[in-house]
């Protein structure tokens, strides 16, 4: 079950009538309970929502496990913290888990921090004016206590269509934002804030890095085992959904022995390309247990749907909404509480396509490391090594690579925009290697998986290899330790040799519902065309409707994947009319 709350700052929006106690009837009916205040914060949740009284008058909102994988019921052992903050580091240091910490401010009367924990495992929007307003994991709760409308935010819609998948704390909604993963939110009078309290920057740093290949693996299997069997026991049923690749086949052997029921799923599509059951089936064999099959048809991808009301940002497309589909149907023939996923794998075991990991060698550990890297790196790619250290040379001598890429694909063209925002992790530090940017700035997009699986029930979606403690743990495994023999990952394969089926072990390629994807864009072209071009983009003068005909009339060359930004395009234009 999805952890389900409301904060409440100030007198709510602003307005003396809209308080904490005269929404006391209206909280009842939606089943929330008061937790409690922090400085000038009042907390309602359900009672199925967890939450820990912290010394110092602080709340935890969610589940916390200390470093073995241990859930914490009980924090009176940390009174002899002395200060909010040092009690907020400490908690990052040795614990983890997927909560939220109201704490009050020393500095302050009637001040309030908000930190939500690295792994962004609980929603947190929030609509702040002058220190009065909410703080919520669903806006449908803070719409049905007359708290918020939506309206739409035509700047961010602009900047979706240009950076479609980066993730910034602004909203497409109007007066509403998101406290990013690892960020903390100060509200003290009629300021509020915000800033980085864990930052992946701290784990690749040259003191922290892993040097021995052996050490590494182990802290990789040990770490991700532990978190995955800690959030097992707390759902208690789980369906993996399981692809056959080697990020979610690591997580479903790492149920084999969870103190929970385990069922598994995978999705068949009529096109070749994503069939995973030789894997999947062998990982479902390993676990004991029937391997679920859900088919996908043609029609299942559909381009206009129904989201959840007041969805922050567009983030659904065609593809996700049918896997969506599929899965909420084997969750509900299973009863479970959660789904787990591999999602964020290949970038916490650092599959990079780029000549980073060489590049990086030779920075960090000189020529003979660097000439190994160009060895690996010319196997991993099969080329020739005199290219593979050409291109290592290349990135050397080049800029490091901008966190994001601008796509002005179909769109009116007009001078260069540069985005919102960043994130707070684009902010490198000077002498940071290539591969750790590239990685980093990955994991920064990956924060948008949550906003992108769409399941229903309110069953909670586990991502556990974006945890904090997996996240750490790669991180300080360096980037050309993971190219070691010419294979990607090989960290992470290494970490699980033992425990995986060998065929999985030893793959090189991975699924790719590119074929099924492109057969829906083939099927279904003239009606994406209606869809767009009579649409709130169109009419906004946000989309260039000449050259839309033109693509969508012209056949795309073997391979070539720009048909892509049409199934952006319309995620994006399906948002909007959700919320028009």
């Amino acid at each position: 079950m999805c952890y389900l709350y409301i904060a409440l700052s100030g007198n709510s929006v602003g307005r003396p009538e809209a308080s904490e106690w005269s929404l006391a009837g209206p909280l009842r009916d939606l089943g929330m309970e008061c937790r409690g205040r922090v400085g000038g914060v009042v907390l309602f949740a359900p009672k199925e929502t967890p939450t820990l009284h912290l010394p110092g008058g602080g709340i935890l909102l969610g589940d916390l496990y200390d470093e073995g994988g241990r859930p914490v019921n009980d924090l009176v052992d940390l009174q002899h913290l002395s200060t909010q903050s040092t009690l907020r580091q400490h908690l990052l240091d040795h614990h983890w888990g997927e909560y939220l910490l109201f704490q009050p401010t020393e500095e302050e009367v009637n001040s309030t921090t908000l930190m939500r924990d690295p792994s962004g495992g609980i929603a947190c929007v929030y609509s702040l004016q002058h220190g009065n307003g909410f703080i919520t994991s669903d806006l449908a709760i803070a719409s049905s206590l007359g708290l918020h409308r939506d309206r739409i935010d035509w700047d961010f819609v602009r900047h979706s269509l240009i950076y479609p998948h980066m993730k910034i704390s602004r909203t497409g909604l109007a007066e509403i934002s998101e406290l990013l993963p690892g960020c903390v939110l100060s509200m003290g009078g009629k300021k509020t804030s915000t800033s980085m309290a864990w930052s992946p920057w701290r784990f690749v740093s040259p003191t922290g890095r892993q040097s021995d290949p052996i050490t590494a693996a182990r802290m990789i299997r040990e770490v991700t085992t532990s978190v995955i069997h800690a959030m097992a026991k707390t759902d208690r049923t789980v369906l993996l959904e399981l692809s056959g690749g080697l990020d979610s086949s690591i997580v479903g052997v790492c149920l084999s022995n969870a103190n929970a029921r385990v069922a598994c799923c995978t999705v068949i599509t009529p096109l070749p390309g994503a069939d995973e059951r030789s894997y999947a089936s062998q990982i479902a064999e390993r676990l004991g247990i029937e391997l679920l099959q859900q088919p996908l048809d043609y029609a299942d991808a559909d381009i206009d749907f129904e989201l959840p009301k007041h969805s922050p940002r567009p983030a659904v497309w065609a593809l996700g909404r049918a896997v969506a589909r599929a899965m909420d149907n084997a969750a509900e023939s299973q009863g479970v509480n959660s789904l787990f996923s591999g999602g964020g794998g290949d970038t916490v075991f650092c599959y990079l396509r780029s000549a980073a990991p060489a590049a990086d060698a030779f920075r960090a550990r000189g020529l003979a490391a660097g000439y190994k890297a160009i060895v690996n790196l010319s196997r991993l790619h099969g080329c020739t090594v005199t290219k593979a250290a050409r291109l290592a040379l290349r990135k050397l001598s080049l800029n490091p690579r901008a966190p994001y890429k601008p796509d002005y694909l179909l769109l009116p063209r007009t001078d260069e925009i540069s985005p919102l925002e960043l994130h707070p992790w684009f902010s490198a530090p000077s002498n940071a290697l290539h591969g750790d940017r590239e990685r980093i700035f990955d994991l920064a997009g990956n924060q948008m998986f949550a906003d992108a699986t769409l399941r229903a029930g309110h069953r909670r979606v586990r991502m556990p290899l974006l945890s904090q403690p997996v996240m750490e743990a790669c991180l300080r495994v360096p980037s050309w330790m993971w190219i070691s023999g010419g294979q990607n990952r090989t960290v992470a394969r290494a970490a699980f040799a033992a425990r995986l089926p060998q065929d999985v072990l030893e793959r090189r390629s991975k699924g790719t519902f590119m074929n099924y994807t492109f057969a829906v864009y083939r099927k279904n072209k003239e009606a994406i065309g209606r869809f767009l071009l009579d649409g709130h983009l169109r009419s906004r003068g946000l989309l260039d409707p000449h050259k839309l005909n033109l693509f969508l009339e012209s056949p795309l060359p073997a391979r070539d994947h720009s048909f892509m930004r049409i199934f952006d395009l319309c995620m994006i234009e399906n948002w909007v009319r959700n919320h028009a």
